[in-house]
């Protein structure tokens, strides 16, 4: 099939790879949002994903918003036959979705119909699954509601961060589009309705989400600040400043510290919970580099009885 990938960030790049090294299909186009400022320059700088196209030699669109009448034209002009899609980060109006003669299909990271919405990973991470994945399904209108080609599952470790295993969900989900995407063209998938019972969402992590609540038990705590790693990061305050949790451990035999409370040795620092401690291992103040907690701690001198949060 003639294909236009839609994609924008680094997790969408495996997927791209593998349609352009599957041989089978050609990848006519790249869609990706538009160069955005980063670094302290804030200079303008293309996508990962758009990055990864120019190295292929694949042309590459940046439409502001894909209901733009001159990229509408252009998709037109490639008529693609089908529109893999990962990581997008735009929604697409109908007259978009009509253009490639079997639709636009979707790479989402989760086992659907759990988890619809923008963070699927940092949820499952929050809530404790033990089992997630991704799936393939053909783009509707309604939020991730479209019919499913295909999954692949994915066991969540305990010490996985969002960033872990979204990494590892990038590379199996790529297959999973490359293998859909010849599914299609052989005619022998079909996409399947997604049950009415098993819904849940994933709206997208706010900071406020992210901020951590010493008053729930340790294993909670744990999830948010794993949830929360890379983006947008777990965060406490010390001394009416914000603390950024980068990577903690619960500690079942330590239960004397009470909500919120400090404990710093000379090598450890241990933060009570509602059930027993966890111990914070790195972290990032405010205008600083991450830098491990009990360096934080001897720079900034706790005393007895000092609190996280308020």
């Amino acid at each position: 099939m003639k294909l236009v990938f839609a994609g924008t960030p680094e997790v969408a790049v495996p997927a791209l790879d593998a349609l352009i090294a599957s041989g089978r299909h050609e990848v006519a186009a790249v869609v990706t949002r538009p160069d955005a400022p980063a670094g302290r320059g804030r200079r303008l700088v293309a996508s990962p994903v758009a990055e990864r196209a120019e190295e292929a030699g694949i042309e590459v669109l940046k439409p502001a918003k894909p209901r733009e009448a001159e990229f509408l034209e252009r998709l037109r002009e490639i008529a693609p036959d089908c529109c893999p899609v990962v990581a997008y980060g735009a929604l697409l109006p109908r007259v978009a979705l009509d253009v490639p003669a079997r639709g636009w299909v979707n790479l989402h990271f989760s086992l659907l119909p759990a988890w619809r919405g923008a963070a699927p990973v940092q949820h499952a991470v929050m809530a404790g699954d033990e089992i997630t994945g991704a799936s393939t399904f053909l783009i509707e209108e309604g939020l991730d509601s479209g019919p499913v080609y295909g999954t692949v599952t994915e066991t969540v470790r305990p010490t996985d961060t969002s960033g872990d295993l979204l990494t590892r969900l990038a590379f199996a989900g790529a297959g999973l589009l490359s293998a859909t995407m010849d599914g299609i063209e052989d005619g022998s998938l079909d996409a399947v309705p997604q049950p009415d019972d098993g819904v849940t969402l994933a709206p997208k992590i706010t900071v406020e989400d992210a901020r951590v609540d010493w008053a729930a038990p340790a294993l909670r705590v744990d999830r948010v600040v794993r949830g929360c790693t890379p983006a947008p990061g777990a965060w406490t305050t010390f001394r009416g400043e914000r603390l950024k949790l980068v990577h903690a451990v619960p500690v079942p035999d330590r239960t004397d510290l009470a909500p919120g409370q400090l404990a710093a040795q000379k090598n450890n620092v241990y933060v009570g919970t509602g059930s027993y401690a966890v111990e914070l291992l790195w972290v990032q103040a405010q205008g600083k580099k991450p830098m491990r907690a009990a360096d934080w701690a001897r720079g900034a001198r706790i005393t007895e009885g000092e609190q996280l949060g308020d």
